[in-house]
């Protein structure tokens, strides 16, 4: 799996996510955002070239060395400054208070602990700091979420820990976070993977 989650999937789901209609989907996410924003899951940087310029700084956060060597042009063609600071988002090597924005996009569905991932951007944001995110998960009938609870575990092995059946804006109020808004909705594809919420997460004062 090492090669694989290494190599192969990073060029896979670049390919996947980088198309018009989930482009239409991240523009809402990143909608307002500014200053300096902490991106767990910064994948290939497919977020970069939609942000405005507002945004002065972006600390990535990503395992995958392929992501990084796909985002190098995005990276190159942007204003804005981009650090890679890390590996994993259930642990920001960031000093506390640190950031005055997030973005989570396609990301808490694979962060093997999403409690303490939201735990660590509570942390490294400052007080009234917003987490801008777009998910896929928990679908609006028990229907769905059997059958996404049923894909989970081939998902999860096929796509490095992917969750199709978490419940996005519940794991935010758990971890304390005020929930400002929540959009969900289908996008394109098959049902189970394209419900998504789109929203923003107050980190209270």
């Amino acid at each position: 799996m090492g090669w694989y989650r290494d190599r192969v999937l990073p060029q896979i789901i670049d390919k996947a996510l980088d198309t018009d209609e989930i482009a239409t989907w991240r523009r809402l996410a990143i909608d307002g955002i500014s200053g300096v924003v902490v991106e767990p899951g910064f994948g290939s940087g497919l977020n970069l070239p939609l942000m405005p310029p507002d945004v002065t700084k972006v600390f990535a956060i990503d395992p995958a060395v392929r992501g990084r060597e796909l985002a190098a042009d995005r990276i190159a063609a942007s204003p804005i400054e981009v650090e890679f600071v890390g590996l994993d988002g259930q642990k920001l090597p960031l000093p506390d208070d640190s950031c005055d924005n997030a973005l989570l996009t396609y990301t808490l569905c694979t962060i093997p602990d999403p409690n303490q991932a939201l735990s660590e951007l509570r942390r490294v944001l400052k007080p009234g700091g917003v987490v801008r995110f777009l998910e896929h998960g928990k679908g609006p009938t028990e229907r769905l979420q059997k059958m996404q609870r049923l894909i989970d575990p081939v998902q999860k092995r096929l796509a490095d820990g992917c969750h199709v059946s978490r419940d996005h804006p519940a794991l935010f109020t758990d971890a304390g976070f005020d929930l400002v808004s929540v959009t969900a909705g289908f996008g394109e594809g098959p049902k189970p993977w394209v419900y998504y919420y789109v929203g923003r997460a107050l980190n209270p004062e």
